[in-house]
């Protein structure tokens, strides 16, 4: 019967039911302000927000329905975005250049790996960009 006069949080501590009624509220006004606001700031304030006042199973179930909210192409970049963390910038090479290469292009997310890719591309001085240029486009033909 005690179960049914509290909710347990993602740390496992007991809530009472009129705490989380407060917390519910918290959380409705503050998406509430996200909206009005529409500020990248307010938006990624929300989640320090959502963790203080929501459990993992509310916090999980709000995401999946934003998610279904979406159209497919835009809920899977939303999702690759969120739980995206990167390989970040490229280490120094532990034996050579293109090893370190592609063990960093495997763990990069697409962004991070098109955006080196331009950059370095463009670095590059004009017959290194055009040997490369015939180098991928004689790949890609065979």
């Amino acid at each position: 019967m005690e179960a049914l006069h509290t909710l347990a949080n993602d740390r496992g501590h007991c809530v009472p039911v009129n705490r989380s009624a407060v917390h519910i509220e918290s959380v409705s006004r503050s998406l509430g302000y996200c909206l009005q606001l529409d500020d990248l700031d307010a938006w990624l304030g929300l989640a320090s927000i959502l963790r203080a006042r929501l459990n993992v199973r509310e916090r999980a179930a709000l995401a999946y329905v934003a998610l279904r909210a979406l159209p497919t192409h835009h809920a899977q970049s939303a999702a690759e975005a969120a739980v995206a963390v990167g390989a970040g910038q490229p280490i120094a090479p532990l034996f050579n250049y293109m090893d370190e290469a592609a063990f960093w292009a495997d763990m990069a997310a697409p962004d991070e790996r098109e955006a080196y890719c331009l950059a370095s591309f463009k670095a590059m001085p004009y017959e290194r960009q055009a040997a490369f240029l015939d180098f991928v486009q004689g790949r890609l033909a065979a």
